[in-house]
């Protein structure tokens, strides 16, 4: 049975220990760095199916590295990292990062986004073949070839703007998407008063999606960060 890799890049020995005993007991594999050289070299060489990245290295940020990783790699990555303002978290995930946890954080957390993220890192064959296949996620479906959207079987009305938006979650599914990258993809740039129109827009595509808004199962917010589209 294969077991999935996971490096982790930390420098703080405590946190480092913990995170080994928490693998240990779930039965991954794992290597461990302390430097972000170290980090980019592992990552090629080791090659891990998720990376566990703290943001405060000695020799380089932790945005840096994700960065150059995203240059030649799609790899998960989660940060995490004592750094917890907003601003902190936009430019992680604007980085290409996957996920932020912050510290001090919950095991049992850590552990939810790790298997999040292998569940996303597995499903990344049949992502790349999404413009013509269709999409499943619990009641919720999309006939990319077809553009068409429905919900237990029945086909749903969409503006372009919503289809867009939720073609964009879909394709990401897992993974917390900022308002800028968002922005981006369905109008084209990332001006901040923009902001506001996408929130009207999620709020019109929640109503068409989601039985109760108000405890939404398929998008969830990840307030003055982004959206992420939940796996059913």
């Amino acid at each position: 049975m294969y077991k999935p890799k996971i490096l982790v890049v930390e420098d703080d020995p405590a946190i480092t220990n913990l995170m080994r005993t928490t693998l240990d007991t779930q039965e991954y594999q794992y290597h461990t760095a302390r430097t972000g050289s170290g980090a980019l070299l592992d990552a090629v060489s080791y090659n891990p199916d998720v990376i566990i990245l703290d943001l405060g290295l000695p020799d380089m940020d932790g945005v840096d590295i994700i960065r150059k990783i995203r240059g030649w790699s799609e790899m998960p990555i989660i940060v995490v990292s004592a750094r917890s303002e907003d601003q902190d978290k936009v430019e992680a995930l604007d980085a290409g990062a996957d996920d932020y946890l912050t510290k001090p954080f919950s095991i049992d957390e850590l552990l939810a986004r790790l298997r999040a993220a292998l569940r996303r890192s597995r499903a990344d064959y049949g992502t790349a073949q999404q413009n013509t296949a269709v999409y499943h996620n619990g009641s919720l479906t999309i006939d990319y070839a077809a553009g068409c959207v429905y919900l237990d079987g029945e086909e749903i009305h969409l503006t372009p703007i919503e289809y867009k938006l939720l073609c964009v979650l879909a394709r990401n599914t897992g993974k917390v998407l900022t308002h800028n990258y968002i922005l981006k993809e369905v109008w084209g740039s990332a001006l901040a008063s923009d902001t506001p129109s996408l929130r009207v827009f999620m709020a019109t595509l929640r109503k068409k999606i989601e039985k109760d808004p108000s405890a939404p199962r398929y998008i969830q917010t990840h307030i003055g960060v982004g959206y992420r589209m939940i796996r059913q």
